[in-house]
């Protein structure tokens, strides 16, 4: 690995003022809390973080709004916007043919009816859509903070070019800052949206979800053997565009990266990644899934006895310990979403056994939404001992985090001081149970 640039960080989290955790011992003179309670400096909560699809609004009928009225919004500590895209010159944009972008981002006028604010848009204002709706969510909750994930496994195509050397690291980052936290939105067609500082503090952090600088990424992907350490170099690159743009607002910025939960990825990050960041979240999930042709948990928190060489969260969080990540600034990934297998045999009531293929959901065929599969008939099994759930439904076989999971999850991030949870994606869960779920395992 390369040397990262020394960080201008003294903090447990990376900075000062940012929201240090600490450990209170029984012996503690603050009160009477038991050993291993998670406690946040200052009242902080822990970490409640949910992504947002751009495509769900166009796709799903699932609006910014939704999240003010399921009740999400209050619970929630920050939002992660999915995703933002990077050309082929390495500079961050706003493509014109994905999604319904730029329409759905920032040109949609929405009506009364369909905001949070329950007031239309007027057509010539000049910030609108997905984006707007989101300035109105904030203002409600003063304490919901909003970072624009960069990448995803679609659109990290050109990462690697864009980390490939010190200028253009520089000039990439630039180039995000200014449109997302800056806010200069491009002007496009005919529509009145757009202009410089327009997004101006819709958000306030930048999430680094490049999948994967390790390999093993989408195939269209733009690969280099370096790309673990300039990996590193981009994100201490981002932390100081950040810090010199808090000097100049006085805002402070977060920046955060999403990690692979797989072992062989997870094996070529940099500690040294934790310096520059303010938390890192895991994904937990997609361990296993209906590409393979056996039954298996795709998100235990341990590996089951039944396959103890099985990958689990507590695998990849500790994987990440060793290289000297700071426990309080790892977020636990979890899943609002089931993964499905068809044509399974019934010992072991499906757990571990051949299966003829992919089960299939109106979703996203064998992805099922948290909301459906708490709907699922059938025999319904939860393994404590593995942290995992699964429903045996005719010769169907799915396996999620119900919320008897979730709370065994928020406990071990309470128990080992890590900083919270985060779940993909918020419109998988429509009523708000799994947020519910996810901020009262962590103590409401």
């Amino acid at each position: 690995m390369n040397a990262s640039p020394p960080t201008s960080s003294t903090s447990p989290l990376g900075r000062a003022g940012r929201r240090p955790l600490i450990i209170i011992g029984a012996a503690a003179a603050v009160g009477v809390l038991t050993l291993g309670v998670l406690v946040a400096v200052g009242g902080q909560r822990l970490e409640r973080i949910g992504y947002y699809a751009d495509w769900n609004a166009a796709n799903r009928g699932f609006t910014i709004a939704e999240l003010q009225d399921n009740g999400a919004a209050e619970r929630l500590t920050r939002l992660m916007w999915a995703f933002g895209a990077i050309a082929p010159d390495g500079l961050c944009h706003i493509p014109e043919d994905n999604h319904d972008q730029p329409w759905e981002l920032y040109q949609r006028r929405y009506t009364a009816d369909e905001s949070v604010s329950g007031e239309a848009d007027p057509y010539t204002q000049p910030l609108a859509g997905g984006l707007n709706q989101l300035r109105q969510l904030r203002e409600l909750n003063p304490g919901l903070g909003a970072s624009l994930s960069l990448g995803g496994w679609n659109w990290s195509t050109h990462f690697s070019e864009a980390a490939r050397t010190e200028e253009s690291r520089r000039a990439f980052v630039s180039s995000c800052v200014d449109l997302w936290l800056r806010g200069d939105l491009p002007v496009l067609g005919d529509e009145p949206q757009g202009g410089q500082g327009v997004a101006a503090g819709v958000f306030d952090g930048i999430d680094l979800d490049w999948e994967w600088p390790a390999g093993g990424g989408h195939p269209d992907n733009t690969e280099h053997a370096d790309d673990p350490a300039n990996f590193t170099l981009l994100v201490a690159e981002f932390r100081r565009q950040l810090d010199a743009l808090e000097e100049e607002t006085g805002r402070e910025y977060t920046l955060s990266v999403s990690l692979p939960g797989a072992d062989g990825a997870a094996k070529s990050y940099d500690g040294a990644v934790f310096d520059h960041v303010d938390f890192a979240t895991v994904q937990g999930y997609d361990f296993s899934g209906p590409w393979m042709d056996r039954t298996a948990h795709h998100s235990n928190l341990y590996a089951p006895e039944s396959a103890p060489e099985a990958n689990s969260v507590d695998a990849a969080l500790r994987r990440y310990l060793d290289q000297g990540a700071p426990a309080e600034k790892l977020v636990m990934g979890l899943p609002a979403f089931a993964r499905g297998w068809q044509g399974v045999e019934p010992a072991d009531a499906g757990r571990g056994q051949p299966a003829e293929g992919p089960a299939d959901d109106d979703y996203d065929g064998p992805t099922k939404a948290f909301s459906d599969a708490e709907e699922l008939e059938g025999e319904r099994h939860l393994d404590e001992d593995a942290g995992a759930f699964w429903v045996y439904d005719g010769d169907e076989w799915w396996t999620y985090d119900n919320p008897d999971v979730v709370d065994l999850k928020g406990a071990y991030v309470t128990e080992h001081g890590l900083g919270g949870l985060m779940v993909w994606n918020l419109d998988m869960d429509p009523d708000g149970a799994f947020v519910r779920a996810m901020d009262e395992s962590l103590g409401g």
